[in-house]
């Protein structure tokens, strides 16, 4: 048994078809969890999640819901009837959707961005907490971006917004709970090679961005693993809630 344990707990993540959400799923079940995993479109690659928890020497489930819905806090009552409890709800679902200069960004797309980003996290959030207060506590880490702090990389201007405003939220909700125990914190990815830049960043522009990272390099999910499950941990963090940690290499300290 290690020092960061989740024997007996369940464990939400959202978007764990790939990157960070794959990484942190796998992370929790090597710790004991058990882990529920959401995807939206990426059936694929929830499975390969799945299977690499099983491989790890977890348990887990497979949740698909599209967190851009008004429904989306339906999710925690699947899982809940899966498996009973949740103990941490990691909101790491989200997506740039498109780079646009605001002039070029519809209605639709401004509200697909923001639904994404930053309504899911309510949304589930909102559901969560009469949860957790039946069950005597629980904890939140939401996944926002180093965009929410500097403005965001070219044409990124709403995505941005969105990640700054999870920032925002986590830090009110922290205060809004913390005397029933809730504890609610945040991991600040800075340039981590996942899909999402894959889908989103072309080279010189990802070139760019590695040459303002004192380090030297971009980030990979799994370094982002060891905040998100100290941030879950109250063995850990017992006394830590409200904050945005950031991971970024360097290339922001503020």
């Amino acid at each position: 048994m290690g020092f960061i344990d989740f024997t007996d707990q369940v464990v939400l993540v959202t978007g764990a078809s790939s990157g960070i959400g794959a990484a942190a799923a796998v992370g929790f079940a090597e710790a004991g969890a058990t882990v529920a995993l959401h995807y939206h479109q990426n059936a694929e690659g929830a499975q390969h999640t799945l299977n690499a928890v099983s491989t790890a020497g977890g348990s887990g489930s497979v949740h698909q819901a599209d967190l851009a819905s008004p429904s989306s806090a339906a999710l925690i009552d699947e899982v809940l009837a899966r498996h009973g409890r949740i103990d941490v709800l990691v909101n790491n679902a989200g997506d740039l959707v498109k780079r646009s200069p605001v002039t070029d960004v519809p209605d639709d797309e401004f509200h697909r961005i923001m639904d994404v980003n930053l309504t899911s996290v309510f949304a589930l959030s909102r559901r969560i907490v009469p949860v957790f207060r039946a069950q005597g506590g629980g904890v939140i880490v939401n996944v926002t971006s180093i965009a929410g702090r500097h403005g965001g990389g070219g044409g990124s201007v709403v995505y941005a917004t969105s990640k700054g405003a999870v920032s925002t939220f986590t830090r009110g909700l922290a205060k809004e709970l913390a005397p029933e125990g809730i504890r609610v914190n945040a991991i600040s990815p800075g340039v981590i090679s996942t899909p999402f830049h894959d889908r989103h960043t072309g080279a010189d522009q990802l070139a760019a961005m590695r040459s303002t990272i004192p380090m030297g390099r971009t980030g990979t999910p799994h370094e982002c693993v060891g905040t998100i499950l100290y941030l879950a941990s109250d063995r850990m963090s017992s006394y830590v809630t409200g904050q945005i940690i950031e991971v970024n290499g360097g290339q922001l300290m503020p």
